[in-house]
């Protein structure tokens, strides 16, 4: 394998979590989660009890950029003609009366052939692929876009362990979110809300979005020990013309950039590396330690899972010996982690 230096090392982004910090359910109210402010230049943090207090931490002038992705109900549950349960996290929603897509499926002995009854939707397995995912069909008598609404469910994460409920339809989505196609939520985004956006709005903060569509990629776990040999998954990403002149002028004038959320992050940094342009397709940027970023100055985001490429990229963001005390801070104030958990503001 031959010497890797400890920063290209994946176990050097590893660190232990008490199980109970692990958010199964999101917060009362969006912005009432917490938040870590991480100063980067100062090397300090700033503790705060709700997110609201974000927004003094915003001047005139800054430009706030989300991802207006929508989450589908992509999880599925079936049964197989054993009667054996199983579970199926589709890739794409669904469109017509038949469709093909990749999948995750979780149960016993899932084969080629294999057929999955989801209420009134078929499953059939057409072949196993590598990484555990399947190439699945589906098939129903009605409009396949409207049975996944009837029988699906949010795909929350694997270590929300629990079942999905109406709730989280409503709450594993941000209030901004438009375009439909993401598997898995923005998580960034969940501590706005219209009145939070509204406040920065009137204090001269200038909105815009981008889209892309989160994908398995995105949470697939690093598999090589050294992490610049790691690849993610392209996923979809849709970045309008008004857009990057805003970014254009903000560079221009040395006004600051805040991205919400490491796909935000990803699909600015992919733009700038192709010329800082408009650009409708896939997205490949993977982003570790020796990056250089050429848009965000600020991040929004939340605290990433152990050996992660989202923890990875905010290494790369902020060092990862800040990144690591500041989340060693974090667990000894029982501040939530992942999806549902408390926020984090890198400036």
């Amino acid at each position: 394998m031959g010497f890797i230096p400890e920063e290209f090392r994946l176990d050097y982004y590893d660190y232990p979590l008490p199980e109970e910090l692990i958010a199964y359910f999101p917060s009362e109210d969006r912005k009432s989660s917490r938040l870590l402010v991480i100063d980067r230049k100062n090397q300090k943090f700033f503790f705060h009890q709700t997110f609201a207090e974000i927004e003094k931490y915003f001047k005139k002038g800054d430009l706030l950029i989300l991802n207006n992705t929508k989450v589908f109900p992509a999880r599925l549950k079936g049964i197989k003609p054993t009667g054996g349960e199983a579970e199926v996290l589709l890739f794409e929603k669904p469109q017509g009366l038949s469709f093909q897509t990749l999948a995750l499926i979780k149960g016993k002995r899932i084969r080629k052939g294999t057929q999955i009854t989801a209420q009134e939707i078929i499953i059939k397995v057409i072949e196993p692929l590598e990484g555990g995912r399947f190439l699945v069909e589906l098939k129903a008598d009605k409009p396949l876009e409207t049975l996944i609404y009837k029988y699906g469910k949010a795909p929350l994460p694997p270590y929300i362990k629990r079942d999905p409920t109406d709730l989280d339809l409503l709450r594993y989505q941000t209030v901004y979110a438009q375009k439909e196609g993401a598997i898995a939520a923005p998580t960034a985004g969940f501590h706005f809300d219209t009145i939070l956006l509204n406040q920065l709005k009137e204090k001269g903060v200038k909105i815009n979005f981008i889209t892309l569509h989160v994908g398995y990629g995105t949470f697939a776990p690093i598999k090589v020990q050294d992490i610049r040999k790691h690849q993610v998954a392209p996923e979809y990403i849709e970045v309008e013309e008004e857009v990057v002149e805003e970014i254009k002028k903000s560079l221009k004038e040395k006004r600051r950039i805040f991205a919400v959320g490491t796909t935000t992050v990803r699909t600015l940094e992919f733009i700038a590396q192709k010329g800082l342009i408009s650009y409708k397709g896939l997205c490949d940027l993977y982003i570790c330690p020796g990056f250089t970023f050429q848009v965000v100055s600020a991040m929004i985001t939340n605290f990433h899972l152990p050996k992660s490429s989202l923890l990875l990229l905010v290494c790369a963001f902020a060092g990862r010996d800040l990144i690591f005390k500041a989340y060693q801070e974090a667990i000894s104030r029982k501040y939530r982690f992942y999806s549902y958990g408390d926020a984090t503001l890198i400036l």
